[in-house]
């Protein structure tokens, strides 16, 4: 059984709010009695894309269990991987692989610099290829980004989702060990499928989104600020079978 802790959306901004937060989750994920096979962060872990707000992250996503990580719309590609990864500074996507002799996790950077909107460049998706292609078509993947790259049913985040998608839909066609696809950006817990595979969309750790049928006291504010922060846990088992838990987080 392949047990991953998926969370996204941290919005890291040097306020105790943000810090807090996600300080509390990775705490509750540290005091697991189990040893998680991944925590895997979607995105959007930096509020303003600064230096400083990655040198909180790097402190604070720490973790007893292996960790992966992509940015999101939030990020900035440089500041991401010299002052979280700890790499030299580039403007190229940041994408990420963490490989086991079970499963395989692939991060694709979905951002565009400068907007808010996905796409998973050509280049990206090369990569993307070349990962699946070096893993044994038995081992099951995890295919993950920021961006969702179908409708959630929500105007605003619809209008900011992964566009261009179904060139990574003709790829994930093709490699049906492909298990599921997990993204943020949304700020919501969210299941649907993309391309025949489960998408699964974690909730925001900074905020949680109000959809449109909860919105009717407050039609112009999307989100709440006053819900607890939550992770999702993807469990794989032996049969191949898919499942997963959504747990709220006392801060």
């Amino acid at each position: 059984m392949i047990v991953t802790a998926h969370l996204s959306d941290t919005h890291l901004d040097s306020e105790p709010r943000s810090i807090e937060r996600t300080r509390a989750v990775m705490a509750y994920l540290d005091g697991l009695p189990y040893d998680l096979d991944a925590v895997v962060v979607t995105g959007d872990i930096a509020d303003h894309g600064l230096p400083s707000e990655y040198g909180q992250a790097r402190q604070l996503l720490r973790s007893r269990h292996p960790l992966i990580v992509c940015p999101g719309n939030h990020d900035d590609r440089s500041a991401f991987r010299e002052h979280l990864l700890g790499e030299p500074a580039s403007t190229g996507p940041v994408n990420r692989v963490l490989r086991t002799d079970r499963f395989t996790i692939a991060l694709c950077d979905s951002s565009i610099p400068g907007k808010d909107e996905g796409f998973l460049e050509d280049g990206t998706l090369r990569w993307l290829y070349g990962v699946l292609a070096e893993t044994p078509g038995d081992l099951p993947v995890l295919v993950g980004f920021h961006h969702p790259p179908a409708l959630l049913h929500h105007p605003y985040i619809d209008g900011l989702r992964q566009f261009g998608a179904e060139r990574l839909a003709e790829l994930v066609q093709r490699h049906p060990n492909i298990a599921a696809l997990i993204c943020g950006h949304a700020h919501t817990t969210a299941a649907t499928t993309f391309a025949g595979r489960p998408l699964l969309v974690a909730p925001g750790v900074v905020s949680t989104l109000r959809m449109p049928w909860e919105r009717y006291a407050h039609p112009t504010d999307h989100v709440h600020l006053d819900q607890p922060p939550a992770v999702l846990f993807h469990v794989l088992d032996d049969a191949g079978h898919l499942t997963s838990h959504h747990r709220t987080v006392l801060v």
